[in-house]
């Protein structure tokens, strides 16, 4: 059974920069898709950003998070990184890891598997 365990969130003052890792455990991962999620209260779970886990690694991103986020895989550890810089208030939710068997995708939807998640907080 797949796992998927996320860490790294945590408290930071606007304009900080937070790392969130997420391990994955359970499979094989060679023709899956990674995804990072978040959900804020009172909101839906939106679609942050995707990494193919094989290949050349192709990748997604929302455009609220362009040029501010970074995703990344380790294959070696299989796990996936998703690197939060010039964070805003706005970024404050908890943040959920996701693996699909497929291509990368942005629809919360199409993953099959989703870790526990790690809370963000973002202060003005």
């Amino acid at each position: 059974q797949v796992q998927l365990v996320e860490s790294g969130g945590g408290l930071v003052q606007a304009g900080g920069s937070l790392r969130l890792s997420c391990a994955a455990s359970g499979g094989t991962f060679t023709s899956y898709a990674m995804g990072w999620f978040r959900q804020a209260p009172g909101k839906e779970r939106e679609f942050v950003a995707t990494i193919s886990w094989m290949g050349g690694g192709n990748i997604y991103y929302a455009d609220f998070v362009k040029g501010r986020f970074t995703i990344s895989r380790d294959k070696a550890k299989n796990t996936v990184y998703l690197q939060m810089n010039s964070l805003k208030p706005e970024d404050t939710a908890v943040y959920f890891c996701a693996a699909r068997s497929g291509p990368i995708a942005t629809m919360v939807g199409t993953y099959d598997y989703w870790g526990q998640g790690t809370q963000v907080t973002v202060s003005s």
